[in-house]
């Protein structure tokens, strides 16, 4: 079955021979694009594209593109799309004065949505969490990260991962797992006793999690809040034995350390970076870390945004995601993404979509089969409705302008 996109406006990101590491400081402002061009599918993959005067007369398929963008599939790095419900009281207490960690320590927040969560059951977490898949695919995600981390007891945090793996073959869009069940300690484990939830971690949750091989990467909340450096280092140590590779939570609130502890243990990414100091800077420049930047985060806790400009200045791969959550990003909506970095990290919109698509593939360790416009590579596609240019896909952010999404070429 073949499938012939005509007519296109532009096509965006095109590669003649796919990268094999992430694009870095200036290399993330030249977008790759073919101006009037066509896009051939086959059996699920771009099989060939290029200008419309070499078009292939026919197909199974066509489809006029006239006066459109074709954009590779968003690659959302960083989600935890599987929660009970939402929290918006809390952000109601917010807007009233009271601070994130302040609502924490009130057992709200991530405690707040564990609760909630191990009284919620799988069928039903399922439900909800394909629902809300469907709801970003429809804006163009075709390749997702998704975390536990609100179960925060050993069969609530399998049962998250259970819920992802049956997402996985349940859905065309492509998955990661993310296995962060430290994400906060208990309130059972607070007093005293924070060693008891890790050891729960390391002896427990790991070998049952690999035994059923639930976990892609695993996570910890590196914060004065959650988890120190150290503890941290424990639970990559005990992960690591296990074959998990670690895409860490860091320097949301504070410069810890954590950075360069994660990138010594071989993290793929180190996500967050609201705050960074000179020597953070250092270490993600010397090592292949990727820095991935959560501005939606910020935007609706109103605190530090990511420094991005000083981050690509730095020649340090960024990558954009969601961080689809129901406490500080209740959103999994990359185009709204994409229009943040730009407008409050000063990102160049090439920049943007380059840091959303291609190196969100990589920091899910699968560019060689998304996030970029590829012979070989699987056909999943954003058509856009028709625009005046492609800087006005960020530029006009209240507007849905993603018409159709392919995944996979259906």
């Amino acid at each position: 079955m073949q499938t012939l996109i005509t007519n296109i406006r532009q096509l965006v990101l095109t590669e003649e021979t796919a990268r094999t590491t992430p694009l870095k400081g200036l290399e993330l402002a030249n977008l790759p694009v073919v101006e009037n061009a066509f896009l051939l599918i086959e059996n699920q993959r771009i099989v060939d594209f290029g200008e419309m005067s070499r078009c292939p007369l026919r197909a199974d398929k066509t489809m006029d593109a006239t006066g459109r963008f074709v954009l590779p599939a968003w690659c959302d790095s960083h989600t935890h799309l599987v929660f009970a419900s939402s929290r918006e009281e809390e952000w109601v207490n917010r807007l009233k004065g009271m601070s994130y960690e302040e609502i924490a320590n009130r057992g709200g927040g991530i405690l707040n949505s564990a609760n909630r969560l191990q009284e919620t059951p799988e069928e039903l977490l399922f439900d909800q969490a394909l629902e809300r898949l469907e709801e970003v695919r429809k804006s163009g995600t075709g390749l997702i990260e998704i975390k536990s981390g609100y179960g925060l007891t050993v069969e609530s945090e399998l049962k998250m991962l259970r819920v992802i793996r049956r997402l996985k073959e349940s859905s065309d869009v492509e998955i990661k797992a993310s296995f962060l069940g430290a994400h906060s300690v208990p309130m059972a484990f607070r007093n005293g006793n924070r060693a008891g939830y890790i050891s729960l971690i390391i002896k427990e949750m790991l070998p049952r999690i690999a035994d059923e091989e639930l976990a892609d990467y695993v996570d910890v909340f590196c914060e004065k809040l959650a988890f120190s450096v150290a503890e941290m280092e424990e639970i990559l140590e005990a992960a690591a034995k296990f074959g998990l590779r670690p895409k860490v939570h860091v320097n949301q609130f504070n410069c810890m350390g954590g950075i360069t502890a994660a990138i010594r243990h071989g993290a793929i990414s180190v996500d967050h970076l609201e705050v960074v100091d000179d020597t953070d800077i250092e270490a993600l420049r010397n090592g292949n870390t990727i820095a991935t930047l959560l501005p939606s985060a910020p935007f609706f806790l109103q605190d530090h945004i990511p420094p991005a400009r000083r981050l690509i200045d730095a020649n340090i791969a960024v990558v954009l995601a969601s961080d689809f959550n129901p406490g500080t990003s209740p959103s999994g909506r990359m185009p709204f993404v994409v229009s943040l970095a730009c407008i409050m990290m000063k990102m160049l919109p090439e920049e943007a979509i380059q840091a959303a698509t291609l190196n969100g593939a990589f920091a899910l360790e699968a560019a060689s089969d998304f996030g970029s416009i590829a012979r070989g590579k699987f056909a999943n596609l954003i058509i856009t409705k028709p625009m005046p240019s492609l800087a006005y896909l960020p530029y006009a952010f209240g507007s849905d302008l993603v018409e159709m999404v392919l995944i996979k070429g259906q």
